[in-house]
């Protein structure tokens, strides 16, 4: 019989309990609101048995509890109460910290969409704080270091991020197993196309979810990344090695500015923010040698873009449409839904650094040629409209790649770009427009280790 689930009756979201059997690498993770029944989430990292010793064995727990506390977010924001409560163990202040900045921030699209304020209303339960603040060193001092193996598993998403990533890892002699979450037949395409090893990480959320959406529970974007982070570091510590690598660029840090209500980031998690205060605290609970970064964090969108186009091996197999990535079963015919944020910041970006008819055989049409787009494209351009939530680049790309091929007499001659001349252009500081400005390498705001950094500046440099 099913459970009658009224969002407006919880008091409170409870963290059960977690556990995870080494000899079959299955994870359970265990949640409920007040006295109703538990909601239990399953994950399979492939590679079973595995054999820890006494201290990769803690760093698992250590980790199980982290992905525990992160994945809850699918659930916690059916009802959103005010009370969280964790039943199996307890947590430290700081952990608590790190966890009320992913609820709130990475659920920051979620609350504005359903018209809530999460701020000041999430709360963890945790441990008094030390009476004496700890410095970062020492709060970074109480993992210790496993003697991982060098070897990256590097989260593949299916489109041309991580695929720079994984050829610039390639180029650099990186030992890497290509990862994912999920049974996306996109995906497994992308990364079988790598020649790579490749891990696929099974991951079940609570049937009982989907019922309680369907009886009106709060319902939203939620921080994935943080999810899918949370997941390979559990993975790399079961397979004992020691970096996690996402391809998460600058422009993911910038969300979209509403008027009356502030910035409101849909890709918080994949943020300079979120790396860096997980990054940290993976080092200081889990494993002090498990390195946690994304390697395109110095790169604009545009700069990837740049990179992406210097090999056509990806050109029939990826897709950064995120339409594509909702619909269940076999791979979809058509990669490109060709109408969505997404498809029209790719297309953009990409046009700059790749002869027009490449670009056209990848999409299938001239998405810059079609005028029924001007919309779509004006809310790139943030144009009369705010940036779109959406994994897409900053308005300053989108306006300096318009730019762009505004001068270029393949490209100028376009519905979308003829109308960017002729009436959005002449309203905009041309020293702002220069693409080349926006491709450089920054050297700061990263977390890229430093034996990797100065071969890896030089790749993307070139």
């Amino acid at each position: 019989m099913s459970v009658v689930f009224d969002r407006h009756a919880v008091r409170s979201f409870r963290f059960i309990d977690c556990d995870l059997d080494a000899a079959t690498g299955v994870a359970r993770l265990r949640y409920a609101f007040d006295d109703g029944p538990e909601l239990i989430e399953t994950v399979t990292v492939p590679g079973a048995p595995f054999v820890l010793d006494a201290a990769r064995a803690e760093a698992a727990t250590q980790a199980l509890r982290l992905l525990h506390l992160i994945a809850g977010v699918s659930y916690y924001k059916a009802a959103a109460p005010t009370d969280i409560r964790i039943d199996g163990y307890a947590i430290d202040a700081e952990t608590a910290a790190l966890l009320e900045d992913v609820y709130v921030y990475g659920l920051g699209e979620f609350a504005y969409r359903n018209g809530l304020d999460l701020h000041g209303k999430i709360r963890f339960p945790h441990e008094p704080p030390s009476p004496q603040p700890l410095s970062q060193g020492e709060r970074g001092s109480n993992a210790p270091a496993l003697g991982l193996r060098e070897h990256a598993l590097v989260a593949i998403g299916g489109g041309k991020d991580s695929l720079v990533s994984i050829e610039a890892l390639r180029g650099l002699g990186i030992e890497q197993t290509v990862s994912w979450i999920g049974g996306s037949q996109l995906i497994r395409v992308c990364a079988e196309r790598t020649g790579l090893p490749t891990l696929n990480i099974g991951r079940q959320i609570a049937p009982e979810l989907f019922e309680y959406n369907r009886q009106g529970a709060w319902n939203g974007h939620i921080p994935v990344t943080a999810i899918n982070s949370a997941i390979l570091v559990l993975a790399a510590v079961l397979h004992g090695v020691d970096q996690v690598v996402f391809s998460n660029e600058r422009s993911a840090s910038y969300g979209s500015v509403i008027p009356g209500t502030g910035e409101v980031n849909h890709q918080w998690s994949k943020g300079w923010a979120f790396e860096r205060a997980f990054g940290e605290h993976v080092q200081a609970r889990v494993a002090k040698d498990l390195q946690y970064y994304s390697l395109l964090r110095p790169l604009s969108e545009l700069a990837v873009a740049r990179q992406f186009a210097k090999t056509d091996r990806y050109d029939a197999h990826f897709s950064s449409c995120n339409r594509n990535f909702h619909l269940l079963g076999e791979r979809p015919v058509n990669r490109w839904c060709g109408i969505c944020p997404k498809c029209h910041f790719v297309f953009l970006a990409l046009a700059p650094f790749m002869p027009k008819p490449r670009l056209v055989a990848i999409f299938g049409r001239n998405l810059l040629d079609d005028a029924s787009q001007v919309l779509g494209y004006d809310a790139l351009l943030e144009y009369r409209d705010h940036k779109p939530f959406e994994c897409v680049g900053e308005g300053r790309e989108s306006r300096a790649a318009m730019a762009a091929l505004a001068k270029r007499p393949e490209w100028r001659e376009d519905a979308i770009v003829a109308r960017f001349a002729r009436e959005i252009a002449p309203q905009l500081d041309a020293g702002e427009l220069d693409v080349a400005g926006l491709l450089t390498v920054e050297d700061d705001a990263h977390r890229i280790p430093d034996a990797l950094w100065d071969r890896l500046r030089a790749h993307l440099a070139a």
